[in-house]
């Protein structure tokens, strides 16, 4: 059933005839999944508010430190593994080595995220958001003085434990919106995502190994040749840290009554559950039993989880593809050209959903650019083999830059499925002071998702390499399996969000 509470606040009874009668009484007929989730949806369309953009470009540069710091390793991880010999030589394994340090920084957020995410309904979001960005960070400061496989690893850990700030930032920018202007400012901040996961590849590319690119300028630096990877990672290191200081100094909470760490604790203690009562106050959050809903679990979470298998499992393998030789099923390139190459995903990816999703969202629907980003997996993955196919006859040149585009304009597609999936979520929190639990856990089967899909998607691209099962697509032919499944899964959500 869905419940207004107080519909006489939420329209003058001047303008009652929008309202269906039973509305007006204070009741609304029985609903199923295809009812619209937000109450502004079933009778009359909100009025635009005032977007606080100054809050939201804050959050923009929050949100880009993210893949900043997770992307700028791509380039290099494959060569990071090689020469730190624990493959022995083995090129078939670095596939399996560079997917565990990835999916340990998943596996540790999955263990964090929830209760970050929770901990920002009590005592605020900007702190929550301070320590991400502290352990951003510390973790690439960390990363760039490693020299052994487990010093990586360890960096990476502190990533995925701090950082808890995916869930907090979609918290926020649904408190400071309205949902007429949601699905623009979701266009925004992936937006910045990509900026992120553009400039990072960029970066890790350009900056690795500094002194033999640029010997005339680091060619005498002993550090830098002792550690030729600390100057990719100080960049966002060095971003993370001054974006901490500009959310110190300029981001404003919007948890109405936030408390203090050490009350909550002692809150705590004085009492046998730490659960907050079961409550219809609108004010209060609910405890985790209370959103374990279908419609939270089933059409939002899963959604969003299994959404991210398979692009996560895209990202992972993408790098891999493109520095493995061709006679072994990739493309053979080397890292700044890899990092050039991901650089222009990022780019392109950002201009499409800046100019086009919020468009796309208000002509054909949420449900419907869900499900059409989701089609584009398809030929995303087709175009594997088909680029390996093509560099074996013609050579890595312009056909194979030519279908390396057309990759690019379908994971475009795909790409938008995020933005219409954080406007499910956010519906679907039964009330605003819940919003932090509802997208943790959201970020928590997300996390436990892309560990899976780091691990497994390499793991499988080694194998294929290793033993050439169905050519050398084996990788390709499980995922491409398993996007179709996806797609099938993404028919559950209703057809509507609100009314354009």
């Amino acid at each position: 059933m869905v419940r207004i509470h107080k519909v006489e606040e939420l329209i003058s009874p001047s303008n009652s005839p929008l309202l269906p009668t039973m509305a007006r009484n204070g009741h609304v007929p029985p609903t199923d999944e295809d009812t619209p989730l937000l109450p502004s949806q079933l009778a009359f369309k909100k009025p635009s508010a005032a977007v606080p953009w100054a809050q939201v470009w804050i959050l923009l540069f929050i949100h880009s430190a993210g893949p900043l710091t997770f992307y700028v390793i791509d380039p290099f991880t494959p060569e990071f593994v090689r020469n730190v010999g624990i493959t022995h030589g083995d090129e078939s394994r670095v596939g399996y080595y560079v997917g565990l340090m990835h999916s340990i920084c998943f596996s540790t957020h999955a263990l964090t995220v929830l209760h970050w995410s929770r901990l920002s309904d009590a005592v605020g979001r900007k702190p929550i958001i301070l320590i991400g960005l502290f352990g951003l960070s510390l973790s690439m400061y960390s990363f760039g003085l490693s020299t052994t496989y487990r010093g990586a690893i360890f960096s990476q850990s502190i990533n995925g434990v701090l950082n808890g700030n995916s869930g907090v930032i979609k918290s926020i920018v649904a408190e400071i919106t309205n949902p007429t202007s949601l699905p623009q400012v979701y266009a925004y901040m992936f937006v910045a995502w990509s900026t992120g996961s553009t400039l990072g590849p960029l970066i890790g590319g350009l900056l690795s190994r500094p002194a033999d690119q640029f010997p005339n300028t680091f060619g005498n630096s002993q550090f830098l040749k002792k550690y030729p990877y600390f100057l990719a990672c100080a960049v966002p290191a060095t971003f993370s840290a001054l974006v901490w200081v500009m959310t110190y100094a300029f981001l404003r909470e919007t948890v109405p009554s936030p408390v203090t760490l050490r009350s909550l604790l002692k809150k705590q203690q004085r009492s046998s559950s730490a659960e907050i009562p079961e409550s219809d106050d609108a004010e209060r959050p609910y405890p985790l039993r209370r959103l374990m809903t279908r419609r939270v679990v089933v059409l939002a979470m899963i959604n969003y989880g299994t959404l991210s298998l398979v692009e996560v499992s895209y990202r992972a393998i993408l790098p891999l593809f493109f520095s493995t030789p061709v006679n072994r099923g990739g493309l053979g390139l080397d890292p700044p050209a890899i990092g050039k190459i991901l650089a222009c995903f990022g780019i392109l990816n950002s201009v499409f959903q800046f100019t086009c999703f919020a468009r796309a969202n208000a002509l054909w629907g949420t449900k419907r650019v869900f499900i059409g980003g989701l089609l584009c997996a398809i030929p995303v993955y087709i175009l594997f083999p088909v680029m390996n196919a093509l560099a074996r006859a013609y050579g890595v040149g312009r056909v194979v830059y030519s279908a390396i585009a057309l990759q690019v304009i379908f994971d475009c597609g795909l790409s938008s499925c995020y933005g219409c999936i954080f406007v499910y979520i956010s519906a679907a929190s039964p009330n605003r002071a819940s919003l932090g639990a509802t997208n943790g856990l959201a970020q928590l089967l997300v996390s436990i998702m892309r560990t899976i899909a780091q691990a497994t998607s390499t793991s499988l691209f080694s194998l294929s390499v290793a033993e050439g099962y169905f050519g050398g697509g084996l990788v390709y032919t499980v995922l491409l399996s398993i996007s179709l499944v996806v797609v099938a899964f993404g028919t559950t959500l209703p057809r509507q969000v609100w009314q354009s």
